[in-house]
């Protein structure tokens, strides 16, 4: 490990940059929204193109299609993934209401619940009574504290407007990529097919080495593989519209 590196670990692991980080509230990361929504945008526009191109349509109804299929399934995503992070809050209100009641009607069991989590933790004898004492002493920690060692949940970092936010903008700025060359009417319908596919493959890839990147795995490896999954989608829209082409031309 280089001495810079080591440095800065041991400065972000200093006493008052550990009190200051815990004290801090967690961030809702918008990140796997955002990719979520690019590589879906992506998918989504390029399987109509294909699948226009395979049926042998105009590039002008390949390009609404393609903007109509955008704009409804980019606008249905995010509200299923806002309407997911409702949900996830619900929930948590949901099992926190029912853990106060608890701790108000059955306090010992509770507290012996406590115990049992932390025994398991490997805390036994005097140490294990101090922390159930220590933990049940304030509600609210009590509370907080079988939502996230019972239940293991937790609010922290869920967002669902700023998730919906997040989905719905990256579906519709990647998803138009593969749409640019149809607004061209001077290029032949193979070359703006060529086309979207090069910027579809090219979104596919580059987005999946920007998530390998961030999550520390390797760049090319998850790369293909979202543009493995992305090509089989387009593959299948293709080989639909050139199948349904010949049955209903024949």
């Amino acid at each position: 490990m280089p001495s810079q590196s080591r440095e800065r670990l041991l400065d972000d692991h200093h006493p008052t940059a550990v009190r200051h980080r815990l004290a801090t509230p967690v961030k809702a990361s918008t990140l796997p929204d955002t990719v979520l929504g690019g590589i879906d945008g992506c998918v989504t526009t390029f399987a109509v193109v294909s699948g226009a191109f395979g049926a042998g349509f105009s590039p002008q109804v390949a390009l609404v299609l393609g903007f109509a299929n955008l704009l409804a399934d980019g606008f249905s995503m995010a509200v299923s993934n806002y309407e997911a992070g409702q949900a996830q809050l619900a929930h948590f209100a949901s099992t926190e209401r029912t853990e106060r009641q608890h701790i108000a009607l059955v306090p010992e069991g509770e507290r012996e619940e406590v115990r049992q989590l932390f025994r398991a933790k490997g805390f036994e004898g005097e140490l294990l009574e101090q922390v159930v004492e220590t933990i049940c002493r304030d509600p609210e920690v009590w509370v907080a504290t079988m939502l996230r060692e019972e239940y293991g949940l937790s609010v922290d970092g869920i967002n669902p407007l700023r998730s919906a936010l997040a989905t719905f903008i990256a579906f519709l700025t990647v998803g138009a990529l593969p749409l640019l060359p149809y607004a061209f009417s001077g290029l032949d319908v193979t070359t703006q097919f060529l086309t979207s596919l090069g910027l579809a493959g090219g979104v596919f890839l580059g987005i999946g080495m920007l998530k390998s990147a961030v999550y520390g795995l390797p760049a090319w490896r998850s790369g293909l593989r979202t543009l493995l999954m992305g090509t089989a989608a387009a593959g299948l829209a293709f080989a639909t519209g050139f199948l349904a082409q010949g049955l209903l031309g024949g």
